[in-house]
């Protein structure tokens, strides 16, 4: 059957009011490695904000940006000489900090001046992982040199020990409101295995979520929606990495995310109904991607990058604004340095769908003439 092109422009017009973003849309990559840094990563977003490290005088010092690598505030506090920034949520950011040769947990409000020290009393270390509006998740090293996930609210007073009862070492590594997500250590015919694990702000709500058949699993981000969403890994298959989703934060509910093509993945974060993550095939590089759901709905983020500027790249956080999709990660330059990068997809403006109306409604009114 022959088409015309009034068929055709009908149908073309169809497919770009119909794409779905994290399939058919056209993404923009935006280089925020400040000027004169050698090396940066980026691990977190929130409106139009980014946080994540930035090396100074070799060492990391927790980084701000604003879109743009020229926007970049260095949040390193006073007296410390290491930082690293994990999160943000509602203008604050939150990490640690190296004081003294100890990881003290913190926050920052935008500068390096606003830092507020939420180490615990009697901590050996302590570190930040996730932020949501005031509350923080992460974990402790103990007197004994156990790791134990954790909780604060905005002061190190606020301390919560989330450890699990007969666990060995756990660690909240991502928090939506009062809902964290990490790992807990657990005893399994004798052997203490890491299984991914949901805490609803104490110890003794702390919910397993290794999935049937996984040797370990590990859960790294979670969005609060009509049932906590959390995404991570596990080791499935003999041990193969597979990124993975617990779309109701139940065992039962994980969905293996793992792409077709690839050996192994990671799922690093989500929002809404988009996951974020890397992929690799074995002896090959890491691919930053995006997902909506299932493996089959993975999209190589890579793809965007400047040929040959990166030989890999991460994903590691995803906010969504109305139709805008921002991606937060990293590409791993061939000499082994880092430019902390964002990918950011935008619905076109309703002009462009006016004019391609209008173009349409021109070829039929010109076939109509002939």
């Amino acid at each position: 059957m022959k088409m015309n092109c009034v068929s055709l422009a009908v149908c073309f017009l169809i497919a770009a009011m119909s794409f779905t973003p994290a399939i058919a849309g056209t993404w923009t990559v935006t280089n925020l490695n400040p000027a004169g840094v050698p090396s940066s990563t980026a691990h977190g977003v929130s409106g139009s904000q980014q946080v994540g490290n930035a090396s100074i005088g070799g060492s990391d010092h927790a980084s701000l940006w604003s879109g743009t690598s020229g926007s970049w505030v260095d949040l390193n506090p006073a007296g410390a000489t290491a930082s690293s920034a994990g999160d943000i949520s509602g203008g604050k950011q939150a990490g640690y900090a190296v004081i003294d040769g100890v990881n003290h947990a913190g926050v920052w409000n935008g500068t390096a001046a606003s830092w507020v020290d939420l180490h615990p009393a009697g901590a050996q270390q302590s570190y930040i992982n996730g932020i949501s509006n005031s509350m923080q998740a992460g974990y402790i090293q103990s007197s004994g040199g156990y790791l134990h996930a954790c909780k604060w609210n905005g002061t190190a007073a606020s301390f919560v020990d989330l450890a699990p009862a007969g666990s060995t070492n756990s660690e909240a590594l991502g928090i939506a409101d009062n809902q964290q997500v990490g790992f807990a250590a657990i005893s399994v015919g004798g052997h203490y295995n890491n299984h991914a694990s949901l805490w609803f702000g104490s110890s003794v709500s702390w919910r397993d979520l290794n999935p049937a058949g996984a040797s370990s699993s590990f859960a790294l981000g979670i969005y609060n929606g009509y049932y906590p969403d959390v995404v991570g890994y596990a080791y499935v298959n003999g041990d193969q990495c597979h990124a993975s989703r617990w779309f109701t934060g139940t065992a039962t509910s994980w969905v293996d995310l793992n792409p077709s093509w690839a050996d192994w993945s990671v799922a690093s974060g989500n929002y809404g109904s988009y996951q974020v993550g890397y992929a690799g095939i074995y002896g090959s590089g890491k691919h930053a991607g995006i997902w909506s759901g299932s493996a089959a709905s993975w999209q190589d983020l890579s793809d965007y990058l400047p040929t040959g500027a990166y030989t890999d790249s991460c994903a590691d956080g995803v906010y969504v604004s109305g139709d805008n999709i921002y991606v937060i990660g990293w590409g791993v330059k061939a000499d082994g340095t880092n430019d902390a990068l964002l990918w950011t997809w935008s619905v076109p403006e309703p002009s462009g769908i006016f004019a391609l109306l209008g173009g349409l409604g021109t070829l039929v009114a010109f076939r109509k003439r002939r």
